[in-house]
């Protein structure tokens, strides 16, 4: 082993709803280190999300819709006696978490037209249906590295 172990550093819950998740979601939501902003945005998108799928916690949903995106398996590039093979690995906990935060973040920024509270309801209500861009990324990455299982073996 020529590096240290890294340490993993523990992010400290939100202040609304006293969870890690949530504080992981806005600070992947923040740009520019305004973290007040990405609060905003993220507060506005749960409360527009309780109030379209009556539900009094809506932390539940954000669990669910995280939890719908995740990756079960995903391809990583390997070189083998001069060619490149996408070879098919599982996706570890924190990876399939922060994976499925970043879909949903970049799914709703990429839809036109309505204040990003809203793209971003919208986002988490079609993942808590396992409907959506971020569900459709996951299926894609899914497909590809069902495609790839013929060279599993160069996993090591």
């Amino acid at each position: 082993m020529r590096r240290k172990k890294t340490t993993q550093r523990e992010i400290n819950p939100d202040s609304q709803y006293n969870s890690a998740l949530a504080a992981k979601f806005i600070n992947k939501l923040m740009q520019g280190g305004k973290k007040a902003t990405a609060q905003n945005i993220f507060y506005t998108a749960l409360d527009l999300v309780a109030k379209n799928l009556k539900k009094d916690n809506p932390l539940e949903v954000l669990e669910e819709a995280v939890e719908n995106a995740s990756p079960l398996l995903e391809v990583k590039s390997r070189r083998v006696g001069g060619a490149n093979y996408q070879v098919p690995y599982e996706v570890k906990g924190k990876r399939r978490e922060a994976l499925a935060i970043r879909w949903i973040i970049g799914a709703a920024k990429k839809k036109k037209g309505k204040s990003m509270a809203e793209k971003l309801s919208q986002e988490l209500m079609g993942a808590f249906n396992n409907t959506g861009d971020a569900i459709r990324k996951k299926e894609e990455t899914h497909k590809i590295a069902e495609s790839n299982r013929a060279f599993a073996h160069f996993a090591w």
